[in-house]
């Protein structure tokens, strides 16, 4: 699929039991480009197609470099040569695994132990790409709602056009819409055992995957990038 609005650098996991579970989770196969089956825990506090709206759209991920439209000029052939090279050149990023925890109103997996070497990772991911970047319309600076952002993340937004970059990067993998406190934990207490058999232990992020958003809003895998520097 071609003629992508925007593009993205995620964490996605690679083929297997764990990228399979929370693709079913969430109804959406990045990598295939379509919906597909639910699959889920019992007992769940209602449908799970209302449980998963927002995160279904842009599939299981872990932001690295938040969606952005191309700089005029720039092509996506330019913007995969540039991801290779980046991925080159960093090293995989491991930490001892992942737990499921409430982030705010929504359900999250989120590592465990020291982020430093991933934050790191994403800082140079984010400056490394954004050359490539289209400045940020009025429009798209409104929708960030900047006056709910401290100062320094409204500065993050107008250097780099996402504010949670940086000191404030705080990776993710959102399972969940913004739910009631007793629905997420609900929620929490079914989806954890059934997520369990298949988190990672460790938790590895070992590629750079870019995703293209089409013209309705969903999110595509494009390429992978092995992290091998």
């Amino acid at each position: 699929m071609s003629d992508f609005t925007r593009y993205a650098v995620y964490y996605a996991p690679r083929p297997g039991g764990f990228a399979a579970r929370v693709a079913g989770w969430l109804g959406w196969d990045p990598e295939a480009g379509r919906p597909i089956a639910f699959e889920g825990p019992e007992g769940l506090p209602r449908p799970q197609a209302e449980l998963t709206m927002s995160p279904r759209k842009y599939g299981f991920h872990g932001t690295i470099k938040a969606p952005f439209r191309l700089a005029d000029g720039a092509g996506q052939a330019d913007l995969s040569g540039a991801l290779a090279t980046l991925a080159g050149r960093l090293a995989p990023v491991g930490m001892p695994g992942l737990e499921l925890r409430r982030l705010g109103g929504f359900l999250a997996l989120v590592p465990e132990g020291d982020e430093s070497a991933l934050m790191a990772l994403g800082a140079e991911v984010v400056t490394g790409l954004d050359g490539l970047r289209a400045e940020l319309t009025g429009a798209e600076i409104a929708r960030r709602r900047p006056e709910r952002l401290n100062p320094r993340q409204r500065e993050l937004l107008a250097s780099w056009g996402y504010p949670f970059v940086m000191e404030e990067f705080r990776f993710h993998l959102t399972l969940s819409d913004d739910l009631p406190e007793a629905e997420a934990a609900d929620l929490a207490q079914r989806l954890g055992p059934w997520l369990g058999p298949d988190l990672p232990r460790p938790f590895i992020i070992e590629d750079l995957c870019l995703f293209g958003e089409d013209a309705a809003g969903r999110f595509h895998l494009m390429e992978r990038h092995a992290l091998t520097g």
